[in-house]
């Protein structure tokens, strides 16, 4: 006879610390690394499978709630609850309908991990005792004072002007930026096995349309409020520890292309602590008030708030408090997307006119160094640079744009 199970790859987190929900949710992460919250007597029955027959898992239910099961009720909440979801397969035994990855708003697409979790476990333990007390306010604090000499003393304008002249200034600065994104994850890696969870795999993918890097650190949903932010500060903190590095260098070497480099990260860090895409920002947010998606509360917000409705079930899932500061998260992200994509498009004309002048001037310059590769290899770095913002406008206006053009026709229809 063929017994329900948890389907391969399927892995129990455990019960959400400091959640903002009044019934804490425990968590599941399905194989395709999707979390999903169940409440505690879905999680039991999951947790009691381990090879067991209905019947025995029943037998177990009873013991631990106190309430009586039987075989018929544990076959219903599989069949029913947990084998739709693709965590176990069906009471007799057969495998679940095949999942559809949800498609978050403005989520982290076309991932490739690059380095397996085993890596990313002795890479992370290599940086994991920066995180002691002691040491983090000592380098925040030489952060500060080197942030305060830099803007006080140096010239950044000048050495920007003398690196942007350079191709291989240029390419330098792009891959010492490209050196503090990597380092950056590994700060998100090190958090976690400081805290005492196991980071997952690192890797590269496709945000909107910029190329990125990112850490699994679904784990981190195994410690505390507490851990899970020092969790998503990790990536900005080891960002504040690659500064002081290059202040170093610059102090000895006097080059204007670390100088450069060090503005380029705190652009990094800058863009990292937005609240309104899905960066370090957002997370920190989230887990702050212990809710993993804000954006699916944008539209319940928007309808109690603006047009007066009632509160709907996900809204009174939640909280008073946590409920108050997703509406504030809601009440100042929206009008901030819209301010912003309104000076966009209302600049646009005169942005493509300049990007296509600075596209001009980078081809027609390729050559003028007197190094044609270097030459050609900068611009066309400078180029993507230039038209990616571009290219991310197109991709966020588009799928708004696709569904409102998909319920207009709907309602011509109806």
């Amino acid at each position: 006879m063929t017994l329900p199970a948890l389907v391969a790859g399927t892995e129990l987190v455990g019960e959400f610390e400091d959640s903002g929900y009044r019934e804490p949710p425990h968590l599941v992460c399905r194989p395709d690394g999707q979390i999903v919250r169940l409440p505690a007597l879905l999680y039991q029955v999951v947790r009691a499978l381990d090879g067991r027959s209905v019947a025995r898992v029943a037998e177990r239910l009873s013991s631990e709630t106190g309430r009586q099961f039987a075989a018929e009720h544990v076959a219903f909440l599989i069949d029913k609850k947990l084998a739709p979801l693709g965590l176990t397969t069906y009471s007799d035994g057969s495998p679940p309908p095949p999942m559809k990855r949800n498609d978050p708003f403005l989520a982290f697409r076309f991932r490739l991990a690059v380095v397996p979790e085993r890596v990313t476990w002795f890479l992370s333990g290599l940086f994991a005792w920066l995180f002691r007390p002691v040491l983090v306010a000592g380098a925040l604090a030489a952060f500060v004072a080197g942030e305060a000499w830099l803007w006080a003393t140096q010239d950044t304008g000048a050495a920007l002007r003398t690196v942007l002249s350079s191709p291989a200034g240029v390419l330098l600065v792009v891959a010492l930026a490209v050196a503090s994104c990597v380092f950056h994850e590994m700060g998100h890696g090190a958090a976690c096995r400081y805290g005492g969870v196991r980071p997952g795999q690192m890797g590269c993918g496709i945000y909107l349309v910029w190329p990125a890097f990112y850490t699994d650190i679904t784990n981190s949903y195994r410690l505390g409020r507490g851990g899970r932010i020092r969790a998503d500060l990790g990536g900005v903190y080891f960002n504040a520890l690659f500064v002081l590095g290059l202040l170093a260098l610059y102090g000895a070497t006097g080059s204007p292309l670390l100088l450069v480099a060090i503005l380029s990260v705190h652009l990094e860090m800058f863009q990292q602590l937005l609240p309104t895409l899905r960066f370090d920002g957002y997370y920190i947010v989230a887990d702050l008030v212990g809710i993993p998606d804000l954006f699916k509360y944008i539209g319940p917000i928007l309808k109690r708030v603006v047009l007066r409705r009632p509160g709907d079930e996900r809204l009174k899932a939640l909280k008073r408090r946590p409920q108050i500061v997703v509406a504030a998260w809601v009440l100042f992200l929206v009008p901030a997307l819209v301010l912003q994509l309104g000076i966009v498009l209302v600049n646009l004309p005169q942005l493509l006119r300049t990007d296509w002048q600075a596209i001009s001037l980078l081809v027609g310059n390729a050559g003028a160094s007197g190094y044609p590769v270097l030459g050609l290899l900068s611009a066309c770095v400078q180029i993507v640079l230039l038209t990616l913002p571009l290219a991310g406008l197109a991709l966020v206006l588009g799928r708004p744009a696709r569904s409102l053009i998909r319920r207009a026709l709907r309602a011509r229809r109806g």
